[in-house]
């Protein structure tokens, strides 16, 4: 992409009511854009992140089994009122609103009881058992107070993932997996190392659930680590086990403030009770299906990763999610023959498919590597008539600073 032809600018501000820094770097670097408190639109180079951290989640949930697919935003209010939900006074942050006829509708924060229905249709047998499926859809949350930039948002993009299985064995069987599943979801956005299995409160559904905590500064949550068993215990349940590790019993545990980027819950028979989710076993017999719920939230996870590389300078993208895989940058001025080499070497690379933005633009060399920095592409590859004197090209990397000249050959290779 040519960086004169993106309509994304670069700002020196963030708006003035914008505290948290993951959306004061994204607003500035041109990712995203406020609509109103807690409600983002994602533009272009946004929404280029947003798609890599996707196309991650998709392939390990494909590989668990999970089948995609799409449910509608607006919700039967009978389905929720058969579970109990419609009306219940701990579920304060959910939209409701009326259709044309006086239909009384929810607007999606979960999708528990749209998909039991779904599967009351399908599930017959317990041949048709075990099964999962998930979606990546726009949620909504009427949240009191938004906060934390794209982390905290009334109106955000999740995947929930929700499982089917004949009894308790089947379904710890794909639970386990799915914990597997989510450590490599991490580990491919790039925070695998900062983020931690923990132990939760199961809240309304269970007496305990597992959340994938990354530390972080910006952190809402306190959690304490078990450097034995590289798990974590969320400060709410560390009583529950005498504040001790629940794996090991390790009594030696590190506090840190972290932040949510996924859960899963064990969900019983809950559901499938309420909304009439039955099979027929191998006896004949009729039996409720065992559910789970498995949650990650795209922006939040975006957020996140801002967090926890950004540096004074601006974003540090890892590469797996990076909006492209370089950033090539004349500094042609007036000079042709540097403007010709820079448009070359953009030719190659673009038909090689390597993901390049090119800062094609007639600004100042300061200019261009600010912004370059603010953006923070990974590589930084730099056309100048010094570069082209040594016939090279000098590389940066954005997250250590160093750099190098290269030949083509060498730069070619480091993308292979």
């Amino acid at each position: 992409m040519l960086q004169s032809q993106l309509f994304t600018k670069t700002r020196k501000e963030a708006p003035k009511d914008e505290v948290a820094k993951n959306a004061e770097l994204l607003i500035r670097a041109g990712y995203i854009h406020k609509e109103m408190a807690g409600v983002y639109s994602y533009l272009p180079l946004g929404l280029r992140v947003l798609n890599k951290i996707a196309l991650i989640i998709r392939r390990e949930m494909n590989a668990i089994g999970g089948q995609e697919i799409f449910m509608t935003t607006l919700q039967n209010k009978e389905l929720w009122e058969k579970t109990g939900r419609w009306s219940d006074e701990k579920i304060d942050n959910w939209f409701k609103t009326k259709l044309k006829n006086g239909t009384e509708v929810g607007i999606a924060l979960t999708h528990e009881e749209m998909l039991t229905a779904i599967m009351a249709e399908e599930i017959k047998s317990y041949k048709d058992l075990p099964r999962s499926a998930y979606q990546i859809q726009t949620k909504f949350r009427n949240e009191a107070r938004a906060k934390s930039g794209i982390m905290r948002c009334r109106e955000f993009m999740m995947k929930d993932l929700y499982s089917f299985s004949r009894d308790e064995k089947e379904h710890e069987a794909f639970y386990e997996g799915s914990k597997e599943a989510y450590k490599k979801v991490f580990e491919g956005v790039g925070i695998g190392k900062v983020t931690y299995l923990t132990m939760a409160s199961g809240g309304i559904f269970s007496k305990y659930s597992h959340e994938f905590q990354t530390l972080t500064s910006a952190g809402e949550d306190l959690i304490y680590i078990c450097d034995k068993c590289k798990e974590a215990v969320n400060k709410e349940v560390i009583a529950d086990f005498k504040n001790a590790c629940p794996k090991c019993g390790n009594t030696k545990l590190r506090e840190e403030k972290a932040v949510e980027v996924g859960n899963i819950f064990p969900l019983g028979t809950r559901f499938s009770d309420a909304l009439g989710l039955q099979f027929l076993d191998e006896k004949g017999e009729k039996k409720s299906v065992v559910m789970g719920s498995y949650g990650i939230g795209l922006g939040r996870l975006m957020g996140v990763i801002v967090e926890v590389f950004a540096d004074e300078k601006g974003i540090v993208w890892p590469k797996e999610v990076s909006p492209f895989q370089a950033h090539l940058v004349s500094l042609a001025g007036e000079d042709t023959k540097v403007k010709k080499s820079a448009d070359e070497l953009y030719k190659k690379l673009t038909e090689k498919g390597i993901e390049v933005l090119y800062d094609d633009r007639g600004l100042r060399p300061g200019e261009k590597f600010a912004d370059s920095d603010l953006i923070g592409i990974p590589l930084r590859i730099v056309v100048s008539a010094k570069t082209l004197e040594a016939d090279g090209y000098e590389i940066k990397d954005r997250a250590t600073g160093a750099t190098e000249l290269v030949k083509e050959d060498v730069l070619l290779k480091i993308f292979k």
